[in-house]
């Protein structure tokens, strides 16, 4: 049986923000996390589930692959964001044999997933663009709800498998959770793990009420 990917976005012509040259922006539905300040809410939101689409690897293909010759000539290629993309993990790995090695493949992720999950893109995706949230314990618990162990794991797990070149760490300053502090301790811990590529940026806040 194939596996499908709940898609509730595809945005073509996307450039600097996911990945290198020309991508299309994949987003899919469910995400373990429950930011208070998610930009996202309808990828977890069950009341929007039914405004998804259903879509195999193949279909997925047919559909972004009228953009390959911008991705060719550009060095780029398909984002799966989400949500957690890495939920996906194996329609990920299915999209990698269907469109063979010509596109950039990257995966938008918390990294906060089973290491299964990343094991399984790991030989697939040519990037990972992670967003950490802090990575301090007691403000990565606030602000998202969950444990951060997983992420942690999984952090070691990447520096382990992959090049630095192939990691981008993206910290946000969340306001009314982490300091200038919070973040070059975060920034510390990073490169320590072997990381270089960091992003610091100001989190876009949407204020709407979570359920």
């Amino acid at each position: 049986m194939s596996v499908t990917l709940p898609v509730f976005a595809i945005e073509r012509h996307r450039l600097t923000t996911d990945g290198q040259g020309v991508t299309t922006l994949v987003g899919a539905y469910g995400c373990p996390l429950r930011c208070r300040y998610c930009i996202n809410p309808h990828a977890w939101d069950p009341s929007t589930l039914k405004g998804c689409r259903s879509m195999t690897p193949q279909q997925l293909y047919e559909r972004v692959r009228v953009d390959d010759l911008y991705f060719l000539a550009t060095g780029g290629g398909v984002t799966f964001g989400g949500g957690e993309s890495l939920l996906h993990a194996p329609f990920i790995a299915a999209f990698r044999q269907i469109c063979g090695p010509k596109w950039h493949l990257a995966v938008e992720t918390s990294l906060h997933v089973p290491a299964e999950n990343l094991e399984q893109v790991l030989e697939v995706a040519d990037e990972f663009i992670v967003d950490i949230k802090d990575m301090d314990e007691g403000v990565y618990a606030s602000y998202t709800g969950q444990p951060q162990g997983p992420v942690r794991d999984n952090l070691r797990i990447l520096a382990a498998a992959v090049t630095d070149r192939q990691v981008q760490i993206r910290i946000p300053r969340i306001p009314s959770y982490n300091t200038d502090d919070h973040v070059r301790r975060s920034l510390e811990q990073i490169r320590e793990m072997g990381f270089t590529q960091t992003e610091v940026f100001d989190y876009i806040l949407n204020k709407k009420k979570l359920k």
